[in-house]
């Protein structure tokens, strides 16, 4: 792991078209989506439901694809407009003085919105924390319909991937696989305070 301080920085892989985000289900689930180009059977609107724009993460979070529940990974395509609708809305998680004059107040804009964020340790692909944060955004209400229904451009199996990045970091499958380089995604200066870029952040978190 690096020296340098751990950051708050949005890292993903994207295009021109699309802002590329995980997600952990139960195989049909994932199965369902990838026919249907985006989510229905099985996923429900009614149940706030997490996006990651770190494949390190995700591969963390689901065990390499083998926790219950989580045994099948999307790639979703999400479009940008889509993405930086989700990032507007975003209240965190916990209680942040420099964003909030009040507890109160936090807590009202939280029960407001659509979308709560998080910054958790990113992961590379050997499972290692590296000196930087990883985004999960929980999303909910009218904004998981429209995610579903707008956003959504496009849905991948890499429940195979996952398992193979595993069984080559577990040395049972040689090097690891190619997986597509997350850079650095460029958000609007207004959202750089709001999404805690500036914060401090301590190293046993």
């Amino acid at each position: 792991m690096s020296d340098e301080p751990s950051t708050r920085r949005i890292y993903a892989w994207h295009d021109d078209r699309s802002v590329y985000v995980y997600q952990a289900f139960r195989p049909s689930i994932v199965q369902a989506a990838v026919a249907k180009g985006t989510f229905g059977s099985g996923f429900t609107l009614d149940r706030m439901t997490w996006i990651k724009p770190s494949f390190g993460w995700m591969l963390h979070r689901s065990g390499y694809a083998t926790r219950h529940r989580q045994e099948a990974v999307a790639r979703v395509h999400l479009s940008h407009a889509g993405f930086r609708a989700i990032l507007e809305q975003a209240v965190p998680t916990l209680y942040d003085e420099r964003l909030f004059a009040s507890e109160r107040d936090w807590s009202t804009a939280l029960d407001r919105s659509d979308v709560r964020y998080q910054w958790d340790p990113d992961r590379d692909l050997h499972d290692r924390k590296l000196a930087r944060r990883a985004i999960q955004l929980g999303i909910r209400g009218e904004t998981v319909r429209r995610y579903v229904e707008e956003w959504v451009l496009g849905v991948e199996d890499v429940t195979e991937l996952a398992l193979a990045v595993g069984a080559a970091v577990k040395g049972r499958g040689g090097t690891l696989p190619d997986v597509p380089e997350e850079t650095e995604y460029a958000i609007e200066p207004d959202l750089l305070h709001v999404l805690g870029y500036d914060a401090p952040v301590s190293d046993d978190a």
